[in-house]
């Protein structure tokens, strides 16, 4: 049988994958998507999405924002509020798989499911169970394979009791005790959330300080929090190890201590997508994690393959791998629109709180020689987040001591997340400190933290 013919094949039906099919279809283009999986989504409604509908489920089961200031407790028990918990997951994920079908079926997009091979001269072999292989052939092809939990040699993944972050999103019972793995962005918001639904939580981190990308002072100020809320934070841990006990599963850090929780967490990164789909002998290259070697343009080492999204490697955020389908896609077919990734994308951590950055850190101004001063403003003086029992963390502005010019933003606090897009907004347009103090914020809004963060910048520049 003769090869189907498409402008675009996409390997991959995660969030990249949905965003480059519909960016060429949408200019006429004929597409076909290929993935694994029964449904789109990818990792993005698997586990990430699964992750943040569980921050926001068990916050409001629990009461946990206001037990401080409405002596709300948990009034569901364990067992039933996790029921919740899981049904509310399971039904923001379908809604999230319901819309990237109907995206495709409103573009046009050809998609199909099974396990997609690399063939000769830019066509794909598509194994699907119980039918014969089918090929495609294609000027162009974006794969967007993504990526999956890194399994650090030595950890017993097959046991039930040691878990990636994938399989920990797909918890559906409460737990009495848990060791989370891994400071980073992952290993906080789990950690974070099982402390808020009552669990007893031991977060083992082999560095210095958790999230070591984020600001220094908002990475203590966030392990402060985290104690506050009755975790326990192991830093500088070394590499940790589980086994099977007769006691259960015990994990044994490198100082010599012995934990035995219910459950452990190992959240150690993310390794590419790219087993099975024969990059090599189509002329891909990738790097040790296998991930897919990309130029600026996100082409390959192949003619006519490009790769974009987590399966390339960090950033890895869903934001940003939208974004590098869209240009890639672009690249790939010559169109009319912007072929540059936003340079000033925001990161952001659903932890309890949620914590968030755009632009420079006060370390990175200080490693690039700028003279820079800061301003802060604290929730706990902010009069809505006292209404709303959010009064940890805070808003920190860092700008240029010269003309108060804005390099970075960084917010610790509830709704962290949404509140570093003003700061965004303000550095692309090169604005200055002086935009929060002459700005007329809604009062009651934890927006109007900002006001207060500059003012404060104000008297490190003495004006």
């Amino acid at each position: 049988m003769d090869a189907a013919h498409y402008d675009l094949v996409v390997l991959g039906g995660g969030p990249a994958g949905e965003k480059a099919a519909a960016q060429a279809a949408y200019w006429g283009k004929r597409v076909a998507l290929v993935d694994r999986a029964r449904q789109l989504g990818g990792a993005m409604s698997a586990g990430v999405v699964s992750s943040k509908t569980m921050r926001e489920a068990a916050l409001y089961l629990t009461g946990f924002r206001h037990r401080d200031v409405y002596d709300v407790g948990l009034e569901l028990s364990p067992e039933v509020a996790t029921e919740h918990l899981r049904r509310r997951t399971d039904a923001v994920v379908q809604m999230m798989v319901d819309a990237a079908t109907e995206n495709m079926r409103r573009h046009g997009v050809d998609c199909m499911r099974g396990r997609a091979v690399l063939g000769p001269g830019r066509t794909v072999v598509v194994h699907s169970e119980g039918a014969e292989p089918r090929t495609l052939a294609a000027d162009v092809i974006i794969i967007t394979t993504g990526s999956r939990p890194f399994h650090p040699p030595g950890i017993p993944f097959d046991d039930p009791d040691v878990l990636d972050s994938d399989a920990a999103a797909l918890l559906d019972h409460p737990l009495r005790s848990l060791v989370v793995v891994g400071g980073g962005a992952v290993g906080c918001e789990f950690a974070s959330i099982f402390t808020a639904l009552g669990a007893d939580v031991v977060l083992v981190d082999s560095g210095t300080r958790l999230l070591p990308f984020m600001d220094a002072e908002i990475s203590q100020e966030l392990t402060a929090v985290f104690v506050g809320m009755g975790m326990r934070v192991v830093q500088g841990a070394g590499r940790a190890r589980a086994t099977r006990t007769a006691r259960g599963v015990e994990v044994e850090l490198a100082t010599g201590e012995t934990l035995h929780p219910e459950k452990v967490i190992f959240a150690a990164g993310r390794a590419g997508n790219t087993e099975g789909l024969e990059l090599e002998a189509a002329g891909v290259a990738t790097d040790e994690r296998g991930r897919i070697v990309v130029d600026e343009h996100f082409r390959t080492t192949a003619d006519g393959i490009y790769a974009a999204g987590d399966v390339i490697g960090p950033p890895a955020l869903g934001s940003v791998s939208m974004e590098q389908a869209r240009v890639a896609a672009r690249w790939a077919f010559d169109l009319p629109l912007t072929r540059a990734v936003d340079s000033l994308a925001p990161f952001g951590v659903y932890s309890v709180p949620e914590v968030a950055m755009v632009g420079l850190t006060e370390e990175g101004a200080a490693e690039r020689g700028l003279a820079y001063a800061t301003g802060r403003a604290r929730f706990a003086a902010n009069t809505r987040a006292s209404i709303s029992g959010a009064t940890d963390g805070m808003v920190k502005l860092v700008f240029a001591r010269a003309d108060a010019t804005v390099l970075g933003v960084h917010v610790l606090g509830e709704g962290a997340t949404e509140l570093v897009h003003l700061g965004q907004a303000l550095i692309h347009f090169g604005g200055t400190i002086d935009y929060f103090i002459d700005t007329t914020f809604n009062v009651p809004t934890m927006s109007e933290a900002f006001k207060y963060a500059a003012y404060d910048g104000l008297g490190a520049l003495g004006r």
